[in-house]
């Protein structure tokens, strides 16, 4: 028979194997764990593209959200005959508006070197914003609707005119400090 020093002794360390158990559960099972397993599964882009992906989707939404009231509302005409306004804008981003809004986000971040950058990260067309986002999927860390397909992001612009400078630099001009 056990001393009650034994028995709770044994208790405690039973507990503290439980608890560490646990912790290790939790842990395999974190958010960020769950993204290290993606990155040894899908080697071909970088953890940067996945979070230039999802501060993508949050610079698009918050650009919907800044668009003119006008926009996206329809005027019906309430009990009264006066016209109401009722916004119908989703929060819903489509394959091609997330990849516009990577657009304007890479260049707002890296200017003239977005195309080089996201390329750095495996990123060389907007397949790859589609990749990433159906890999983001896969591991529910963003979601769809149901009539999103991977394919929506297929050739929605191509990344060597997307991200091509509008300006030419002149020659003749003088620099002085």
């Amino acid at each position: 028979m056990l001393s009650f020093f034994e028995e709770t002794s044994v208790l405690l360390c039973w507990r503290l194997t439980q608890l560490k158990l646990d912790m290790s559960n939790e842990l395999t099972n974190s958010p960020i764990q769950t993204m290290r397993k993606l990155l040894k599964e899908d080697p071909r882009y970088k953890y940067e593209a996945y979070q230039f992906v999802r501060e993508a989707l949050q610079f698009g939404q918050q650009l919907r959200q800044e668009l003119p009231e006008s926009i996206g509302v329809e005027n019906d005409l309430d009990d009264d005959g006066f016209p109401a306004e009722t916004v119908v804008r989703s929060a819903h981003v489509t394959g091609q508006e997330l990849c516009e809004s990577c657009r304007l986000y890479a260049i707002e971040q890296f200017g003239l070197l977005a195309q080089l950058v996201l390329g750095k990260w495996g990123v060389c067309s907007t397949s790859d914003f589609g990749e990433i986002v159906y890999n983001l999927i896969r591991i529910e860390q963003m979601r769809k609707s149901d009539s999103d397909r991977r394919q929506d992001f297929d050739n929605v612009y191509s990344f060597e005119s997307a991200f091509e400078p509008d300006f030419r630099l002149n020659d003749n001009s003088s620099f002085s400090c």
